[in-house]
């Protein structure tokens, strides 16, 4: 096999856990004979500060001429101010779009020695394996009309949530194409009674259930599903929903598992490069200082090469050496442990 990874390592932390990633990646290739070929590009506050914008076109291309794109973090206090016309985060929307990517994967599976690392009493942390999937291409995010103005002598701001059946239709039968090879369960969230582009949601989740009888459905309203994923989230499996509410949920999920720290993420489309990185945040509070857990990173990689690069048992043998190393009790600060990002990836590598 051989490949073209575009490496985006991004702000704060990101080029750290991105180093460790791409030292798993180096040695499944030397194992399996495969070639991997990297192409370091900048996106995020770096590339504000060195372009003036947070990707540039030439970055752009390289990724869509990948096989596949691997992302650290983007932003930091450096980048913050929400009213700056050039943003971190607008560098990852216009990658999204130019990748045509419109699904996020994000799985939350929680390991039965990670149990204590998560606030939740452990008994509702039994068998936790779900997985997220947050459409990416519409919503509040991309709805036009957006902006400020003056009306009746008061400043307002406008956002508008926009949804296509086609951006639904693809989303939701990925849902269901995923679940099938799990516990064949799909659980869409909406705000269905309020949101007409809930109710369109709605309307075209119940038809792609009723053409998939073997897989069950079940309708939840985002206030009820945010409630249910620290009440009972042993109940999810596959858990499909719009833009933002996907945003705030993942978020949510993330403490089941203990640490942010611990979770990838993989944004796909129809063939084309997927995007692949920690759920995660460039945590400039640590960055530099080696500290950082390159789990999610790691695991990332690892869904690189199970959804992009064909290779699923090279990534089921990552995602299993990493179970291990946490099963063997090698921990990172975030998890109450002492190793820093590089030694945590020595312990997966011993393993792999």
């Amino acid at each position: 096999m051989e490949a073209k990874i575009v490496v985006l390592p991004g702000d704060g932390i990101g080029p750290e856990v991105t180093a460790e990633a791409l030292r798993i990646l180096e040695a499944v290739a030397k194992r399996g004979n495969h070639s991997f070929a990297y192409d370091t590009q900048l996106m995020g506050g770096c590339s504000i500060d060195r372009h003036g914008v947070a990707l540039t076109g030439e970055a752009l291309a390289a990724c869509q001429a990948s096989s596949a794109v691997l992302l650290g973090a983007v932003g930091g206090p450096k980048w913050d101010d929400p009213s700056a016309k050039v943003r971190p985060e607008q560098g990852l929307l216009a990658l999204r779009k130019g990748l045509g990517v419109f699904a996020n994967l994000r799985p939350v599976k929680v390991h039965p020695a990670l149990i204590d690392s998560s606030p939740l009493k452990p008994e509702r942390l039994a068998g936790v394996d779900i997985l997220v999937i947050r459409e990416l291409t519409g919503g509040l995010y991309f709805g036009q009309p957006k902006g400020r103005d003056v009306k009746d002598g008061h400043e307002r701001a406008v956002d508008t949530l926009e949804y296509h059946d086609f951006e639904v239709q693809r989303v939701v039968e990925l849902a269901f194409r995923l679940a099938n090879d799990r516990k064949r369960k799909v659980t869409s969230v909406d705000k269905a009674n309020v949101l007409e582009s809930s109710r369109l949601w709605r309307q075209i989740s119940t038809s792609i259930g009723k053409a998939n009888p073997g897989i069950a459905l079940d309708h939840m309203l985002v206030d009820t599903a945010s409630m249910r994923l620290i009440t009972s989230p042993g109940s999810f499996d596959v858990l499909v929903t719009e833009n933002m509410f996907g945003d705030i949920l993942t978020d949510e999920a993330s403490v089941l598992a203990g640490s942010m720290g611990m979770l990838p993420s993989a944004s796909i489309g129809n063939g084309g490069p997927g995007l692949y990185e920690p759920i995660h945040g460039s945590a400039p509070d640590i960055a530099g200082k080696g500290i950082a857990n390159p789990v999610g990173t790691i695991l990332s990689a690892a869904m690189l090469l199970r959804h992009s690069l064909g290779l699923p048992a090279e990534a089921a043998a990552i995602e299993a050496a990493v179970y291990r190393t946490i099963a063997d009790g090698c921990r990172t600060a975030d998890l109450g442990g002492s190793l820093g990002a590089s030694r945590m990836t020595d312990e997966i590598l011993k393993r792999l």
